[in-house]
């Protein structure tokens, strides 16, 4: 199983960008394709963006399309998602995952074998 750790999380004024990084470890990594998500108090968990490894064809929710930006540094086993005028609805903890299923990314997300990370917290305020 695979190990997600996220960074780069913290309070940002509205407008302002903020870069996320997730390293992942174990000796799986290279069968599992990358994501983000995010969850703020009192919703549920939302989709923003997912990748493979090679950096090609990424898949992004129309909520951020445009806005944010994920990308891979593979020797480096590293995902980032790069945000751009972030909004304080983007308030949220966001999460690494994991899933060797690319088309779980397609539906109504619900994984049995997920790997998440631990969480980091973008705060978008004055």
């Amino acid at each position: 199983q695979v190990q997600l750790a996220e960074s780069g999380g913290g309070v940002v004024q509205p407008g302002g960008s903020l870069r996320l990084s997730c390293v992942a470890s174990g000796r799986t990594v290279s069968t599992y394709h990358m994501a983000w998500f995010r969850q703020a108090p009192g919703k549920g968990r939302e989709f923003l963006a997912a990748i493979s490894w090679s950096g090609g064809s990424p898949l992004y929710a129309d909520s951020v399309k445009g806005r944010f930006t994920i990308s891979t540094d593979t020797p480096r086993n590293t995902v980032n998602l790069q945000m751009n005028n972030l909004k304080p609805d983007d308030t949220a903890v966001y999460y690494c995952n994991g899933d060797q299923n690319w088309a779980n990314y397609y539906v109504d997300y619900a994984s049995d074998s997920a790997v998440w990370g631990q969480g980091t917290q973008v705060t978008v305020s004055l």
